[in-house]
């Protein structure tokens, strides 16, 4: 897939006020930190798409961008650490869940892991709130290339396990370096398929 074009088209706190325009969308979501912003700018081939802050949880509202005039690339806040108050944070966990819930145009959930840290509870938990909701959804492992190959493999392994206690099947995994452009490939031509095959769904 060729990035043509990548704009802005609006944010809200309300999956009501969420664009109509029936055309498959793709969630991007993680922890705070986890390099989410960096890793769209580099999958759009954009310098300042996504906005990039020193400061974890600066996203805090659901972002809407058409690409190609053809699907959906939603940022999503962060969940976890951020520098917010308690009250805010309750309210952004609130208007993520009924995004998930009720957005019938998301067609797939990809799950930012960084992948210098061993397995976190909080991202085992929301892979957990996504399959009891039936979302599909793909793990995306971040920043690989700040690993050697035995300790990112080591950290991907220590993941899957984890899951399988729960899971029959594993979900996808993507290795992305927003430095290296290592996975954007992999990604797009990932979101092609998707879209054709969910084609038939949006006529």
């Amino acid at each position: 897939m060729k990035i043509r074009s990548a704009d802005f088209v609006m944010s809200n706190s309300n999956v009501i006020n969420a664009p109509k325009e029936r055309i498959p969308e793709y969630a991007f979501i993680g922890r705070s930190n986890v390099g989410k912003s960096s890793l769209i700018n580099m999958l759009m081939e954009r310098k300042d798409l996504a906005k990039i802050s020193g400061k974890p949880g600066k996203t805090q509202l659901i972002n809407h961008f058409k690409i190609n005039e053809e699907w959906f690339l939603v940022d999503l806040p962060g969940y976890g650490y951020a520098q917010i108050s308690k009250k805010k944070r309750t309210i952004f966990e609130y208007f993520i869940e009924n995004y998930f819930k009720e957005r019938e145009q998301l067609v797939c959930t990809f799950v930012l892991i960084d992948s210098r840290h061993d397995p976190q509870k909080i991202d085992i938990e929301f892979m957990q709130f996504l399959g009891d909701n039936q979302i599909p959804f793909c793990l995306v492992f971040t920043k690989a290339d700040k690993l050697g190959s035995s300790k990112l493999n080591k950290q991907i392994t220590a993941y899957k396990k984890i899951l399988l206690d729960s899971w029959e099947t594993l979900p996808m995994t993507f290795l992305t370096s927003s430095s290296t452009g290592l996975g954007r490939k992999e990604f797009l031509e990932f979101i092609d398929g998707v879209n054709q095959d969910v084609a038939k769904d949006f006529k």
